[in-house]
């Protein structure tokens, strides 16, 4: 797996995962259960729908 998921994407990602699974043990929505896939995504820095998409929001390295 490449790291394609960068700093204010992965930020975003894992706070929003975590409000979601919030809402699913404050007992709200069982649907806050999705908020596992951002916060998953966000850990590893990997969304597996970045490669399909041809999307990366990792800062390029500079070639010297």
């Amino acid at each position: 797996m490449k790291v394609n998921v960068g700093g204010i994407d992965r930020i975003l990602r894992i706070v929003v995962g975590l409000a979601l699974i919030g809402v699913a043990l404050a007992g709200i929505s069982p649907f806050g259960w999705i908020g596992l896939v951002p916060l998953l995504t966000g850990a590893f820095q990997f969304c597996p729908f970045y490669p399909m998409l041809g999307m990366n929001t990792c800062p390029m390295e500079k070639k010297d």
